[in-house]
C-alpha cells in the first residue's frame, strides 16, 4: 500500500473509533482482520496515522474547520509526520486507493491557519471539561503539558538486576539505538519513532526471554524508586495489577523478604506467575483473594497503593482514552481511591510507610486525594518529599513538581516521562 491507501484505511478507522466509541486497539485489529492483504509495514503505518490523529485531534480539527476523519487523518500527516499539503497531494495522485485530493478551500485554510493562534484547549489537544484540570494541574504551564501529552511516546524499558546489569543489556539491544534514561537508575529508553516506523519488538529479544528487562514507563520506575523498597521488607502492594511494579520491588530488595502481590481483580494478575519465572523474582506471594489478606494487618513496611485512575499521564500511549474519559468516570475513580486509601492504611505499622501512585495528572486524583484521607487518618504524616526526591535523584532538582506535604508530580513536559504522581506516608509510631 502506498502513503494514499493507508491514509484512506486510516480514516476508515477512525469513522468506526467514532461511530462506536470503541479503542482504537480493537478497531485497528477489526480492520486488520478484514483486509488481510495488508502487510505488517502497512498496519503499522495505519495505526501512527490513527494514533496521531487521535493526539492532536483538536489541533488538526482546528486547523481544518471540522471534526472528521479526514481532517484528523490528514492532520496527523500534518502536524506529526512532517508533511506539507501539496506534497501530499502530489504523492496522492497517481495513488486510486488514496481519499479525495485536498481541495483548493482547504489549501487555501491550512496556507492561513496559525496553530500558535488557536484556542488554548486546541493548543493542549484536550477535552473542554479537562481544560481545568489541567491548569489545576500545571499553571500556566498546563497548554505546554497537555501539548506533550499529546507526543509520540518512547518506549521504556527496566533492568532486571536480579539477572542483568543495564550495561548488558544495552550492549544487547544496541541495534535499538537505546540509550540509558536520564533519571531511572535501571532504565533504558528508545527513541519515540518517526513517520511510519514502529518500535522493534523487543518482547521478541533472547534478553527479554532471559528476563533480562521488563518494559515499564521510566515514571512508574521513578515511583518504585522512590517507594525505597529494602531487602528485608515486608511489602504489601496492593493493586498489583500484572506486578509491574512488584518485580521492581522484587529486584530493589534483592529477592529478600517478603511482597504480598494483591488486586481486586484477581484476574489482572494472571500475568504475573510467568513474569516472576520469567524474571526470577522469588519473593513474591500472589494473593487474589481479599480475606487472605487478614493476617497482615499492622505488619507491613511498606504498602504500594498503585490506585486506579483516570490514566490521563498515559494519553501519549492511549489517546483514544482521553476522549473516551468522562466527568463521572473521575468521580467514580476518585471515590474507589478512597475507599483503598481507607482500607489498605490498616496493613501499615507503626513507623511504616503507604505510597500512593496515580498514571494521572489531576490533582483530584493526586494531592487533593492525599489530603482528604490525612483529614481521615490523621495518624499518618507526610514524608520530605524534597529531601526524598534529592536522595534518589540528585542533581535533578527541576525534573519534577514537588510539594513537600502533597508529593511528586511527573509529567511528559518536565520529566520526559508519562504523567504519575507519588506522595509518601509514615505511620506515627
Amino acid at each position: 500500500m502506498r502513503l494514499g491507501g493507508r491514509l484512506a484505511a486510516a480514516m476508515e478507522v477512525l469513522e468506526d473509533i467514532g461511530r462506536r466509541h470503541r479503542p482504537a486497539a480493537d478497531a485497528l485489529k477489526d480492520w486488520a482482520l478484514s483486509h488481510r492483504f495488508a502487510g505488517g509495514g502497512d498496519r503499522a503505518a495505519i495505526g501512527n496515522i490513527v494514533y496521531d490523529g487521535l493526539r492532536r485531534k483538536r489541533s488538526a480539527a482546528w486547523l481544518f474547520g471540522e471534526d472528521t476523519a479526514r481532517a484528523v487523518a490528514f492532520g496527523a500527516l500534518l502536524l506529526e509526520w512532517g508533511k506539507a499539503p501539496e506534497a501530499l497531494n502530489t504523492a496522492m495522485q497517481e495513488d486510486k486507493f488514496a481519499p479525495p485530493l485536498l481541495t483548493e478551500t482547504e489549501l487555501a485554510r491550512l496556507a492561513e491557519a496559525r496553530l500558535a493562534e488557536a484556542p488554548p484547549a486546541e493548543r493542549a489537544d484536550c477535552p473542554d471539561w479537562c481544560a481545568p484540570l489541567l491548569e489545576g494541574a500545571f499553571g500556566q504551564d498546563w497548554v505546554q503539558e497537555g501539548a506533550a501529552l499529546a507526543q509520540r511516546p518512547p518506549l521504556d524499558l527496566r533492568v532486571n538486576t536480579l539477572k542483568a546489569s543495564r550495561e548488558q543489556v544495552l550492549a544487547e539491544l544496541r541495534d535499538t539505538g537505546c540509550q540509558p534514561t536520564e533519571l531511572a537508575p535501571h532504565g533504558i529508553r528508545i527513541a519515540p519513532i518517526e513517520g511510519d516506523g514502529r518500535h522493534p519488538n523487543v518482547q521478541a529479544e533472547t534478553a527479554f526471554q532471559q528476563g533480562w528487562f521488563e518494559v515499564q514507563d521510566q515514571g512508574s520506575q521513578i515511583a518504585g524508586e522512590l517507594a525505597g523498597a529494602a531487602p528485608g521488607m515486608q511489602v504489601l502492594d496492593y493493586c498489583a495489577g500484572a506486578g509491574g511494579k512488584a518485580l521492581a520491588l522484587s529486584a530493589a530488595m534483592q529477592n529478600r523478604g517478603q511482597i504480598f502481590a494483591h488486586d481486586a481483580e484477581r484476574q489482572r494478575l494472571a500475568p504475573l506467575f510467568e513474569r516472576m519465572r520469567r524474571a526470577g523474582s522469588r519473593n513474591i506471594q500472589v494473593i487474589s483473594r481479599p480475606g487472605e489478606l487478614a493476617g497482615l494487618d499492622a505488619r507491613m513496611d511498606l504498602v504500594l497503593i498503585d490506585a486506579p485512575c483516570t490514566g490521563s499521564g498515559t494519553w501519549r500511549r492511549r489517546p483514544d482514552a482521553k476522549w473516551r474519559l468522562t466527568r463521572k468516570q473521575l468521580d467514580i475513580r476518585m471515590t474507589e481511591q478512597a475507599a483503598i486509601l481507607d482500607t489498605a492504611e490498616a496493613f501499615v505499622k507503626p513507623g511504616g510507610l503507604l505510597a500512593y501512585v496515580t498514571c494521572s495528572v489531576f490533582a483530584e486524583e493526586n494531592d487533593a486525594q492525599i489530603a482528604a484521607f490525612r483529614a481521615r487518618a490523621p495518624q499518618f504524616e507526610a514524608v520530605d518529599h524534597h529531601g526524598l526526591w534529592n536522595e534518589k535523584f540528585p542533581g535533578h532538582p527541576a525534573a519534577a513538581r514537588i510539594d513537600g506535604q502533597g508529593g511528586i508530580a511527573l509529567s511528559p513536559a518536565r520529566s520526559g516521562t508519562d504523567g504519575f504522581y507519588f506522595c509518601a506516608l509514615r505511620r506515627r509510631g
